[in-house]
């Protein structure tokens, strides 16, 4: 098995979680915050999506999509803190990106050979880690850190665990 493949794998987990997490919550539940000054789940979600956006757009330009325009302004630290619905992108909307997002990274990961991923990550990503394959790698637990605070938000909001 290829790096690339290994690492294809490994994304897989959180996006069966992150799916299952967000397909039964509404626009709404999507605002709830599990402690105040806690981010609520919209924000987090415009966050992974800017996050990944830029990661893979560090190691393969050509082959990410832009994001909507405004979209980076809505979804910042000065943002973090809003409540109101209409500062943020609909539960679609995110969903469809995020997806879009995740298709993009994994046709710039399928272009890597073994020797690719393991040059040197660029400097403006290094905080993933050291290769061009840890920077795809470092997309798996950066939504699954996220997805697992969404656990106790569905549990304010009187969801059953799932997992």
């Amino acid at each position: 098995m290829s790096i690339a493949e290994h690492i294809k794998s490994s994304l897989q987990l959180p996006t069966f979680v992150v799916n299952g997490y967000l397909e039964d919550l509404t626009d709404a539940d999507l605002l709830v915050r599990p402690a105040e000054k806690s981010n609520h789940i919209n924000w987090q979600l415009g966050h992974l999506i800017q996050s990944e956006q830029f990661h893979t757009s560090q190691v393969c330009p050509d082959v990410v999509p832009e994001l909507p325009a405004g979209f980076k302004e809505r979804y910042t630290k000065e943002t973090v803190s809003s409540d109101n619905p209409a500062d943020f992108l609909s539960k679609a909307e995110l969903v469809e990106l995020m997806h879009k997002q995740r298709e993009a990274t994994l046709n710039a990961l399928s272009k890597f050979s073994d020797e690719e991923l393991m040059q040197p990550a660029p400097e403006s990503v290094s905080y993933l880690g050291p290769t061009v394959g840890c920077v795809f790698a470092g997309e798996a637990t950066h939504w699954m850190m996220h997805a697992g605070q969404w656990s106790v938000i569905r549990r304010i909001i009187g969801k059953q665990p799932l997992f």
